[in-house]
């Protein structure tokens, strides 16, 4: 199929079933979506302390993301304008500097050149080589919210906040609950044979798989909650640049009681209420739903359940915090962070982590179920037969495309919500897909030693 005939198709909830294991289809991406999309890097709780630094990719691209000697963020391309080489191969450190392995080109944490051996000798000197100005490419596009670091290889990308929009009153439900900020632990990283968009429409949204996929946690009854039915009487909803899903509270619960019966204690309830705005509080306050999993497009994703964590019965919340990163069209690493509060009680912490770990992560009860599915769609879609198959997404749909559900009305956040079980936010997804791949890659500029002057 050329690419006008898959993404018609995929618009219309059926997806040929290679898209899930195609080589092409995965440089398309490449280029067209990732080309221009806004990544996810870091969190600057993992760069807290001046010259503490990362190093991170998207897709093939390295980059160095820094906190300098005076306490600025930097995301600088990890190569050497000198020869090409990779400045720093460690994952994470502190350093003031850093000196590339090849001729010792040195460059300060904020990307600037600080020395070169034998610039006088070599070059001599300014005459022939000017290093004042010279410094790591940056990333052409850099925004920052809640502290998570974004980049984007487009120069010429929207701006993130507008870009965001109403995707951006859930994101504040799982990294803006307090003024002092969260704290992102990791991130633990694994690579599994799958292809990234299987994890990144799956937490945009299915809560269809959950009572079957993971029916053998539900019927030993390992997690006290949530119940499995709370996901029907839940709601699928997208906004902006993503969607995902919430649980239905208890009648008249109310913004306090809803987050005690999740599990949250009273000193953070106090500092979620002042930081949420009246209608972010009105979404379990007034409507009776608590955010669960979600997805910012393309593979940024969001995890938010409250299992049982003891045998008195102990419900407590976590937050993960996860990123589907492409190897190749069947690979795929997955970076999971355990996002907590920063001023959140030790305890708490405590109890939060045990509750992540036990339910995701690379020990996980429920990743482990999930990526079983997920490696079997893999490898079936790489066969010859995958490409007669158009895959059903369509649930939720009346032959003509019509919703069969009108917008839940009592739902008080933004978007488009549906209460029961649905593909709509699937759906969602891959429009936003098919207008990505649907699009030339952007034009890059080409730039001559780093960001400096050469002499004439």
């Amino acid at each position: 199929m050329e690419i006008d005939e898959i993404t018609a198709s995929v618009r219309q909830g059926l997806i040929p079933a290679y898209l899930y294991n195609d080589a092409e289809v995965f440089e398309l991406e490449k280029s067209r979506l990732f080309g221009r999309s806004w990544a996810f890097l870091a969190h600057e709780s993992e760069i807290a302390k001046p010259n503490d630094y990362v190093v991170r990719n998207i897709l093939d691209d390295s980059f160095l993301v820094t906190r300098d000697g005076d306490g600025q963020i930097h995301v600088m391309f990890n190569m050497c304008v000198h020869r090409g080489m990779q400045v720093c191969r460690a994952e994470r450190g502190s350093a003031r500097t850093f000196r590339c392995p090849y001729h010792a080109w040195t460059y300060r944490s904020d990307g600037q050149l600080a020395g070169l051996p034998f610039h006088a000798d070599a070059y001599g000197g300014d005459a022939g080589f000017i290093k004042e100005g010279q410094a790591l490419l940056p990333a052409p596009s850099i925004a920052v919210r809640n502290g998570m670091i974004f980049a984007s290889l487009d120069p010429d990308a929207p701006d993130f906040e507008t870009w965001l929009g109403d995707f951006a009153f859930y994101l504040d439900f799982y990294t803006g609950q307090s003024d002092a900020g969260m704290e992102f632990r990791g991130p633990q990283r694994w690579r599994i044979e799958a292809n990234w968009k299987i994890g990144a429409e799956n937490f945009m949204g299915d809560s269809y798989h959950t009572p079957h996929t993971h029916a053998s946690v539900v019927d030993i009854e390992l997690f006290g909650e949530p119940k499995p039915y709370k996901r029907k009487e839940g709601v699928l909803w997208h906004a902006g640049p993503g969607g995902g899903t919430t649980y239905k509270l208890p009648a008249g619960s109310g913004f306090r009681s809803g987050l005690q019966y999740v599990g949250y204690p009273d000193e953070m309830i106090d500092r979620m209420g002042e930081r949420l705005s009246a209608p972010q509080r009105a979404l379990a306050g007034e409507s009776g739903f608590m955010p669960s999993a979600a997805t910012l497009f393309p593979n940024l994703s969001f995890v938010h359940n409250w299992p049982q964590t003891d045998r008195e019965g102990r419900i407590t919340p976590f937050i993960s915090v996860r990123l589907w990163q492409p190897i190749g069209p069947g690979e795929t690493e997955v970076y999971s962070w355990f996002c907590v509060a920063a001023d959140a009680p030790e305890d708490y912490k405590a109890a939060s982590y045990r509750a992540y770990l036990m339910c995701f992560g690379s020990s996980g009860m429920f990743e482990q179920d999930d990526v079983e599915n997920w490696v079997s769609i893999t490898t079936m879609a790489r066969g010859s037969m995958a490409r007669n198959l158009l895959l059903n997404n369509r649930m939720g749909l009346t032959l003509d495309g019509d919703p069969i559900v009108s917008q839940f009305e009592a739902f008080r956040g933004p978007g488009t919500a549906y209460q029961g079980f649905g593909e709509h936010n699937q759906r969602h997804w891959f429009s936003m897909w098919a207008d990505s791949v649907s699009r030339p890659a952007p034009e890059r500029e080409q730039i001559a030693f780093g960001m400096g002057e050469t002499p004439a």
